[in-house]
């Protein structure tokens, strides 16, 4: 009788979350700026049908990174288990604490089971108060931890170095476009080998939408299209794509990994 290959559980969940934010780095850089009427979500992805920013419910959104086909499954789990409270309840008990709680058990539970690989994510999940002191922005990890930001959070790709540059230049209750040119600024300030470079994103490579609380609607997330982020940053120089990188959020062959098929992908319980 052979005997089973032993591996400490203190190395197994090392390798783990290795393989997690390995793949978490490849993606593109997300922010997530707190501004005078809301909560600004800002990514560069010059998908136009794949979205990594999404709403969740009413004052409710979600942005993720990593791969794209396992946070979409979050997405729409998340989307079911607020429509389900919203309609038993009340909708005003949709909180974001309440979904980023049903999301930390969820990741967590994948992470720490060994039959399966831990999801290659990160997520935000931001809500919009009636004041600025009531916003909240929510970031769990690929293990499930839950932090709560205040100000802005950045995840994903060279997130120190966007974050570094966040902190230099962000500015407590700052209009919608000071905060936008703030954020997209520091989405394009990244380090190559060691070099720190400022590059102009181009405004059809950019996904942005904000939460915002002074919309009459009851849903507050709104999208804001190329043409008015055009409006909005304004004259920046001549535009640079981003250079060519292997993402887990686009594979190789250029379709996303939605799951294959016609049938929308199953999304774990929450």
């Amino acid at each position: 009788m052979s005997t089973p290959f032993y591996v400490s559980p203190e190395q197994l969940m090392k390798d783990r979350a290795d393989f997690a934010r390995k793949g978490i780095a490849r993606g593109r850089s997300l922010a997530a700026v707190q501004y005078a009427d809301g909560v600004l979500l800002v990514t560069e992805n010059p998908s136009q049908a794949l979205h990594k920013v999404s709403e969740l419910y009413d004052r409710l959104a979600f942005a993720a990174v990593g791969r794209y086909n396992e946070f979409e499954n979050l997405r729409i789990a998340g989307v079911r288990l607020a429509d389900m409270r919203g309609y038993s309840y009340d909708r005003r008990d949709v909180t974001g604490r309440g979904l980023a709680n049903a999301y930390a058990q969820t990741l967590g539970t994948i992470f720490s089971s060994g039959g399966e690989k831990p999801y290659e994510v990160e997520i935000f999940v931001a809500e919009v108060g009636a004041t600025a002191a009531g916003d909240q922005i929510y970031r769990l990890t690929y293990e499930g931890r839950v932090a709560d930001e205040h100000g802005f959070a950045v995840m994903g790709g060279d997130a120190d170095t966007v974050s570094s540059y966040l902190t230099e230049h962000y500015t407590d209750g700052a209009s919608l476009d000071a905060a936008l040119q703030v954020a997209v600024a520091a989405l394009g300030h990244t380090s190559d080998g060691g070099q720190v470079q400022d590059r102009v994103i181009p405004v059809e490579d950019l996904e942005v939408a904000v939460l915002d609380r002074t919309r009459s609607q009851p849903r507050k997330f709104r999208r804001i299209l190329p043409a008015r982020l055009a409006e909005l940053l304004g004259d920046r120089g001549p535009a640079e794509t981003a250079p060519e990188q292997h993402s887990s959020e686009t594979p190789a062959g250029g379709a996303a990994e939605t799951g294959g098929g016609d049938e929308p992908p199953v999304a774990p319980p929450l």
